[in-house]
């Protein structure tokens, strides 16, 4: 499953994570490319734009498979293990369970873009259904994530994970800002983050009243969209109900232990990807009066989350600029694709191969809010400072 092959994706991954941390650290240009969108186009080979049906469901069918194998296995032989057996083989299967169905998470984000079918009625459909069965309002997601493409890298516009300016950081920060306040923030985000996005949009952009992924009267959503809203809502609504019938038929524990904890590894994983997808040293931000669409598109990077992982998560982890330029393209194209345009982007390429573990940590130390050089002309371009 997914291109380029395993030998390739370990290839690129040494290549590319053998640099330097001076030159993975560089800034990335913020001046506006010699090349333009279709010229990058032009160098993808034409398949790669191509969406299959078949090709794309083989990988559902796939991703359930699995998800129903280990279900199946720690329904019917973890409760029997030994304790200190079983405090291992839980574990396990929630992180296991939980990148399986990140991987499924990323294919419904895919029909949320139109990237899975030529046929939009089957991507709403297939990811209206599996987004609903993750507890994702799918239209809803939809809708601002298409507004965070559409503004990324911006700090007056972009939807979610929008920098802090300095004015902007709160009292409290500073009292955190150590490492048992930085282990402390980075759980509350990691597993939070998302359920609090949705219901509160924090980290989300700023409105003039309370902004929600539930309400369909909310400022997010324009006036043809409120329907699509409310269906998410019977969506979710749908899914719990589910998980009702499940612990009442077999007990809360057993519906945590088999699907609330993976369901927990999942939304820590979302927000691991997409925050150090747009959070990073070398990554500027503009303001309304610089930012423009390909320089905000530019301004995200790839990582390297190992062959495993990159391809259970199919490769949303190490395709990402790839996938802010041509959105609608399958996941099964991306690598292939980003490779074709490497040698055209250059140093407006970003990847950043440093472990995950060392990078967040780094991230969350480095990148607390962001302000223009002090000795820059250019005040409209933003970097991330520490305090």
């Amino acid at each position: 499953m997914g291109s380029g092959g395993h030998s390739a994706g370990k290839r690129k991954s040494k290549t590319l994570s053998s640099r330097k941390e001076g030159e993975v650290l560089k800034r990335a240009p913020h001046t506006k490319p010699p090349f333009t969108l279709g010229e990058l186009r032009k160098a993808i080979p034409p398949h790669c734009f191509k969406r299959s049906v078949a090709r794309s469901f083989s990988y559902v069918f796939f991703d359930l498979t699995i998800a129903s194998i280990f279900a199946y296995v720690a329904i019917n032989y973890f409760w029997n293990l030994p304790h200190n057996l079983s405090f291992l083989a839980w574990p396990l299967y929630w992180f296991a369970q939980g990148a399986v169905m990140t991987g499924v998470w990323v294919i419904a984000h895919e029909c949320g873009h139109h990237a899975f079918s030529d046929y939009q009625w089957l991507d709403d459909l297939v990811g209206f259904i599996l987004h609903s069965f993750l507890l994702v309002p799918y239209f809803s997601w939809k809708h601002s994530h298409r507004r965070h493409h559409s503004n990324t890298g911006s700090v007056d516009r972009d939807e979610v994970f929008v920098p802090k300016r300095r004015s902007s950081i709160r009292w409290y920060t500073k009292y955190l800002n150590n490492p048992v306040g930085r282990t402390i923030t980075l759980s509350v985000t990691l597993f939070f983050g998302w359920p609090l996005y949705l219901a509160f949009n924090v980290s989300g952009r700023k409105y003039d009243r309370f902004a929600c992924h539930y309400d369909p009267y909310g400022p997010i959503y324009s006036d043809r969209e409120r329907f699509q809203i409310f269906l998410s809502d019977v969506g979710v609504l749908a899914a719990f109900y589910g998980i009702y019938r499940l612990v009442l038929a077999q007990g809360l524990v057993w519906t945590l232990c088999v699907y609330g904890m993976p369901l927990a590894v999942v939304n820590a994983l979302l927000v691991l990807i997409t925050y150090l997808q747009h959070t990073h040293p070398s990554l500027p931000h503009y303001d309304s009066n610089e930012w423009e669409w390909f320089k905000g598109a530019l301004s995200t990077i790839d990582r390297d989350y190992g062959w495993i992982l990159n391809k259970v998560l199919h490769h949303i982890t190490d395709t990402h600029v790839t996938h802010h330029l041509f959105s609608t393209m399958p996941h099964y194209h991306a690598m292939e694709a980003t490779n074709a345009i490497k040698p055209i982007l250059r140093e407006y390429y970003q990847f950043d191969g440093t472990p995950i573990y060392k990078a967040l940590w780094r991230e969350a130390k480095e990148c607390m809010y962001v302000e223009p050089d002090d000795d820059s002309d250019n005040k409209g371009v933003l970097w991330y400072n520490k305090l």
